[in-house]
């Protein structure tokens, strides 16, 4: 759970404002960096969508000491508008953007990804987790006029098969290009766009796939480190590429998963 760990404190992001979007409880991988970028000094502006996620997220955003909170639908462009809208009027720029925003539904994620992909599911999937990236990327861009860092969440999925992740799957390959390409885009301007690929967590997003939790007991067997991926370690990735030790990062997909994803056959009992 995202608050079993405590965060290393320091000045690494003390002056820097920004944008958390994804926080949906205390297990959630973006509520695990806005504690370790709050703990580094960062002030942080958190959106969410309808007032049952506000009432769920605004005791953890108090908890750190923030106050900031703005609702913001990501299908709907005037929803966005008035949000970065609010963010410019109350800090006038920002200096990074944290976007921990996916979904499919849940008719899409089991069984065979061929038969059990809509036209609707597919668009929608696509629309939430891909599009709203590059949306949030630009307007976060214009109000980054000192250069800054962005970063997106995506999964080890894009890359490989994994049982029951299927159109997700999809969708976070073209996450992974979109990353590419919104880093070309936004580089000439000093931002650094990035992606972190996290280990399966105990997240509401692996609690919506068929089979999450054998997930997580694979990722553990099978990794190098044979331990499961820690929240310490994807906010600590995090803060790395958001702080200005990152510098000269930028397109990169970074594994955060005890070495699971270069694993090709796991090891095997002597004979």
């Amino acid at each position: 759970m995202a608050d079993d760990w405590n965060m290393p404190a320091g000045e690494l992001m003390k002056g820097k404002r920004g944008i958390v979007m994804g926080v949906a409880n205390q297990n959630s991988i973006a509520w695990g960096i806005s504690k370790q970028l709050a703990a580094q000094g960062a002030e942080i502006a958190f959106t969410y969508q309808g007032e049952t996620l506000e009432r769920r997220v605004r005791p953890l955003v108090e908890s750190i000491g923030m106050d900031t909170m703005i609702p913001a639908d990501v299908t709907d462009d005037a929803s966005m508008d008035a949000a970065f809208a609010a963010i410019k009027e109350k800090w006038g720029k920002i200096d990074f953007l944290v976007h921990s925003i996916a979904f499919a539904g849940k008719d899409e994620l089991m069984g065979s990804m061929v038969a059990n992909t809509s036209r609707e599911g597919f668009r929608r999937a696509m629309d939430i987790s891909v599009y709203s990236f590059i949306d949030s990327a630009r307007r976060a861009s214009e109000i980054m006029p000192d250069g800054g860092a962005i970063i997106c969440m995506t999964y080890l999925g894009a890359e490989r098969v994994v049982p029951s992740y299927n159109v997700m799957g999809v969708a976070k390959a073209a996450l992974e290009a979109a990353t590419r390409y919104a880093a070309r885009d936004l580089g000439t301007q000093g931002i650094r766009v990035n992606a972190i690929s996290a280990g399966a967590m105990r997240t509401l997003s692996l609690a919506g796939i068929r089979g999450g939790k054998s997930l997580m007991g694979t990722g553990r067997d099978w990794s190098l480190l044979k331990e499961d991926t820690k929240m310490e370690g994807v906010a600590g990735a995090a803060l790395y590429l958001l702080s200005d030790i990152g510098q000269s990062i930028a397109g990169e997909v970074i594994h955060v998963d005890a070495g699971f994803h270069v694993v090709g056959v796991p090891d095997m009992p002597e004979e």
